[in-house]
């Protein structure tokens, strides 16, 4: 059967049109757009890092007294109270002193008679008119009455309650009319400063920590304030029960804003570093003790074995590996390979110009027939 001559010129036309510049070979399929992977970064930076041990502790005070009475009897007078500040000597109460003072005022007397009598003995025995021994003997009369006037007189003295070292009464136990003993507190004072606290710090740490190191204070009493102490002394012993050694932070200068029994977070710097490497702990992934980064460049991901060093405040130290200024992923690596393109969160993507889209400058197609006006359709 043959085709007519005008319909087969149509065919032709028709075949021609599809396989043209414009047009793709039938049954083809249009290629899909690259998908791109959408990742967020951050930027390596330069900074300081610092490595540091970190524990919990009670403040103490490094100078605490309860202060008993040095004689038994009857409370009269109350000179301080909780809260005051006290020097060490200052007297905080006093008991009664009447019958002291009589045993005083004998004694005094007793021994002024005593020092009459030595007196005349002396001329006496310088003229020969009495032996020596009894002149010797009352000369041990006398310097035994002078020791018991020294006797009554300190423990009078202790009528007077005093306080042994400078700070705060913390606490008072007794009331005006009290009757008080040599075997129970009175008072109790504290020292403000120093303060300390004690550390019980495992035996891994032993050789990082030494006397003399910086350490951080920080206590939930007064949030968002740093304070600052050092170690002032570790003990060379590590207890086989708990695994411990003791480590005594001394704290001072901090303005009386620390009081004893404060809870407090420390931190013992070891180690510090300027001017390191540093990237967000987010970024770094761990495989077999191994770790690696992935790194954005020219719109790809690229993975990268990195060095790590000391970590804190949510950074790395990058010791090899990575330099101040690159772009690495903190989200998204898990979709991630090297060579895989990606998007960046918050950037614009780059927009290729597609050559199929692209039109004549006066806006005609080469490839559309009806633009050849002497070719006949029929």
């Amino acid at each position: 059967m043959r085709v007519p001559g005008s319909l087969g010129m149509a065919v032709l036309m028709l075949l021609l049109t599809a396989c043209g510049n414009g047009g793709a070979p039938m049954g083809a399929m249009p290629e899909a757009p690259t998908t791109r992977v959408p990742v967020e970064v951050a930027e390596v930076r330069e900074g300081t890092i610092m490595a540091f041990y970190s524990a919990t502790a009670t403040l103490e005070s490094d100078g605490e007294a309860r202060i008993v009475p040095r004689i038994a009897g009857r409370v009269v007078e109350i000179l301080a109270e909780e809260g005051d500040r006290v020097e060490a000597g200052q007297t905080l109460a006093r008991i009664d002193d009447d019958r002291l003072r009589l045993e005083l005022a004998r004694a005094e007397t007793d021994l002024s008679r005593l020092r009459q009598d030595l007196a005349r003995q002396g001329e006496m025995h310088q003229r020969n008119l009495i032996a020596t021994e009894v002149f010797e003997r009352l000369q041990y009369e006398v310097q035994a009455q002078q020791a018991q006037v020294d006797l009554v007189s300190l423990e009078l003295s202790y009528t007077d309650i005093t306080a042994p070292i400078s700070g705060v009464v913390s606490e008072r136990m007794v009331r005006a009319g009290n009757m008080v003993n040599t075997s129970e507190p009175v008072f109790m004072v504290t020292a403000m400063e120093p303060l300390q606290a004690i550390l019980n710090v495992p035996e891994r740490e032993l050789a990082r920590l030494q006397a003399d190191q910086p350490a951080r204070l920080q206590v939930d009493a007064l949030p968002g304030e740093l304070f600052m102490g050092q170690v002032a002394r570790i003990s060379p012993v590590v207890d086989s029960a708990s695994g411990t050694f003791r480590v005594t932070i001394a704290l001072e200068g901090h303005g009386g804003r620390l009081r004893p029994g404060m809870f407090g977070r420390f931190h013992i710097v070891y180690d510090s570093r300027d001017q390191a490497v540093l990237v967000p702990v987010a970024a770094v992934m761990n495989e077999d003790g191994r770790q690696s980064v992935f790194v954005v460049e020219e719109g790809e991901a690229q993975r990268r074995s990195i060095t790590v060093g000391h970590r804190n405040n949510g950074e790395f130290e990058v010791r090899e590996g990575l330099e101040a200024g690159e772009r690495v992923v903190v989200i998204g690596q898990a979709s991630l390979r090297s060579g895989v393109e990606v998007q960046v969160i918050g950037e614009e993507p780059d927009v290729e110009p597609d050559d199929d889209d692209e039109a004549e400058p006066d806006g005609t197609d080469e490839s559309d027939p009806s633009d050849d006006a002497g070719e006949p359709w029929a």
